[in-house]
């Protein structure tokens, strides 16, 4: 077993792009994806005089387009602006195609810290959808507009190497409210189409970048003082230990086997975003967790001394109402 995790690991450090702990989004961020959509059949109203005739067809995948620009408010809401654009051709319908086009508000959720390395994300926006259609035979004004709405369900892959970059994946559902009616002029005029419902389901991939994010925290070099000391980093207001977290635990824990020591100390810390009041219980709760930890890893428990220091001890000073990453940490201090 551990042969199989020093292989996985070895080559996890091998890779040029690497997955990064999530991180709620907290400033401006871009985004863009491509992909595919799909229509549902789609029914047609076609007016000759008083001739009426109705028919539901078909359409091919298509391509789909998004870009993106919004904020997210530290604590896994976000809220963006999106201009789309999706092309479909229907079978059956002599060659038309429908191109929508348009833009959008929405308002998205980040689940943080549910999933190691990914950020799964749902979302639902409104806005304008122009439909324009090609090839409609007689009828020559080929454009109309319509209110629309939409689903969004996602996930985003942080890059290790590149901070604040993100691979994303997600499926759209848009529909269009109302019937769109083109017309025709001239010699073709009484002539009309009404296109009724349109609904697109959406898969695509892209990237997201937000700006100002924070390195991802590294451990500083500590001074020998006949002490050995393990640090474990925390996401932002989370006391929830991370894979990498565990690790450093898993690595203290093999080290009181190996080593003659008095006393282990736990001491819990956090960056100075948040009232000290709220950041010293913040920091117990990080040394309980990590305490219980090496615990459950066979560190005798009578062998462990917690502290809660809140935003007391920085690692990296800063002003106050920061987030610093290195500074939101509990240090395990074998004496």
């Amino acid at each position: 077993m551990k042969l199989r995790s020093a292989l996985l690991a070895s080559a996890m450090m091998a890779l040029p792009i690497a997955a990064a702990n999530a991180q709620a989004i907290d400033g401006l961020y871009v985004g863009a994806g491509i992909g595919a959509n799909f229509k549902q059949s789609q029914t047609f109203q076609a007016r000759a005089g008083a001739v009426t005739t109705s028919a539901s067809r078909t359409s091919n995948a298509g391509p789909a387009a998004v870009l993106s620009l919004g904020w997210g408010f530290g604590n896994g809401l976000r809220a963006e602006i999106e201009g789309s654009w999706r092309q479909n051709g229907f079978k059956n319908l002599g060659g038309t195609q429908e191109n929508l086009a348009g833009g959008m508000v929405n308002v998205l959720y980040d689940f943080v810290g549910v999933i190691p390395s990914v950020q799964p994300y749902v979302g639902a926006g409104i806005g304008y959808q122009n439909a324009t259609y090609s090839n409609l035979g007689p009828v020559s004004s080929n454009n109309a507009g319509s209110l629309a709405y939409q689903a969004i369900v996602g996930a985003a892959i942080p890059i290790a190497a590149a901070p604040g970059l993100a691979f994303t994946a997600e499926y759209r559902f848009m529909g269009l409210t109302g019937d769109r009616t083109y017309t025709g002029t001239g010699v073709q005029a009484g002539t009309s189409l009404k296109a009724t419902n349109d609904f697109n389901h959406s898969f695509l991939v892209g990237v997201r970048y937000a700006f100002g994010a924070p390195a991802a925290p590294v451990p500083m070099p500590m001074a020998d003082v006949g002490a050995k000391s393990f640090q474990v980093f925390f996401d932002w207001n989370k006391a929830d230990i991370t894979s990498a977290g565990m690790g450093v635990i898993r690595n203290a824990a093999e080290y009181s086997t190996k080593t003659r020591y008095t006393r282990i100390d736990v001491d819990g810390n956090t960056d100075s975003s948040g009232s000290p009041g709220y950041n010293l219980g913040l920091s117990e709760r990080r040394a309980r967790a990590v305490a219980a930890s090496l615990v459950q890893q066979g560190v005798p428990q009578s062998a462990i001394s917690m502290h809660a220091y809140g935003e007391a001890k920085p690692l990296v000073p800063t002003g106050p109402n920061t987030r610093e990453p290195q500074n939101r940490r509990v240090e395990i201090v074998y004496r």
